[in-house]
């Protein structure tokens, strides 16, 4: 027995210095960091010096009006954006396993392939086809009569969807096509000898028996959304779009962080942020684990 612990002990050992290190320290951290703030002594001339504020500084972002319209962007990102992802992954998936499907393995890469693209990469691309003076397809788009401002007000939600349905569309998609190739093909025989069709198996067969590969990639997706940072930035330098330096609640805490030095604002900021998304993961179990028990 004591063998069994001590060789447990080892393996387990990496895992567990690891995620102290990287997960549990720095959200210590952060929440130490949102319990202090910097304060001038004097009238400023002189230095400063690290106070205990307590509560003073989730106080203040959630009195911040620009923190909580942040999530509002959050909200209306996520309504638009998630459904897109996983219909679209999910019908390129089901298309790929269909029997009408060709040259798997090249529409497998060709889709992945915009995965491999760092996230700064492929947002500098997609500002590049936005900008009208420089991009072809803005150019394309007008000569067609179509007149569309990615950088306006009104565009500049789609324009960031875009961006991230490009680089996550095909990630997901593997997913879903590596679910649907694990199910039994004796099941798809006995309900085409049923006399289902292609759009019945589909609906009535394939997508109840990869209901746990939706959930995770509907949790993943969620999580990702909370934490949208890379797009809405570069879409904020020098493009003259409309999204603002506190466009979202993580560009609300990089901007305290390194444009006022408030560091005990930005920490308190991130702190909320990751219990909105704990708390959203923990709904989005709760409701597929139900789902999963009624089925």
């Amino acid at each position: 027995m004591k063998a069994r612990t001590r060789a447990a002990t080892v393996l387990l050992a990496p895992f567990f210095t690891l995620f102290t290190a990287v997960l549990v320290v720095p959200i210590g951290y952060a929440v130490w960091l949102s319990l202090f703030t910097e304060k001038q002594s004097g009238l400023g001339f002189g230095g400063s010096e690290t106070v205990f504020s307590g509560l003073d500084n989730y106080l203040a972002a959630l009195g911040d009006r620009a923190f909580l319209d942040g999530f509002g962007v959050l909200l209306a990102y996520c309504l638009l954006y998630i459904p897109l992802l996983l219909a679209g992954a999910l019908a390129l998936a089901l298309l790929l396993d269909s029997a009408l499907a060709r040259a798997r393995r090249f529409f497998q890469l060709a889709l992945f392939l915009p995965h491999a693209v760092p996230g700064i990469i492929a947002a500098l691309i997609w500002v590049y086809l936005y900008t009208p003076q420089l991009s072809p397809v803005v150019r394309a788009m007008e000569s067609g009569g179509i007149g569309f401002d990615f950088f306006s007000p009104s565009g500049a939600l789609p324009s960031v969807v875009n961006i991230a349905l490009w680089e996550w569309l095909g990630y997901n998609m593997v997913i879903f096509y590596a679910a649907l190739q694990a199910i039994d093909r004796s099941v798809l025989e006995a309900a085409t000898v049923d006399g289902a069709g292609s759009w019945r198996i589909a609906l009535s067969v394939k997508l109840p028996l990869i209901r746990a590969s939706l959930a995770m990639v509907a949790l993943f997706t969620v999580i990702g959304s909370l934490q949208l940072f890379t797009e809405p930035l570069i879409l904020n330098k020098g493009t003259g779009s409309a999204v603002s330096s506190t466009w979202t609640p993580n560009m609300y805490a990089y901007s305290a962080a390194f444009d006022r030095n408030d560091y005990g604002l930005a920490a308190a900021a991130s702190v909320l942020l990751a219990l909105t998304a704990a708390l959203l993961s923990f709904a989005v179990t709760r409701v597929t684990g139900r789902r999963a028990k009624t089925a």
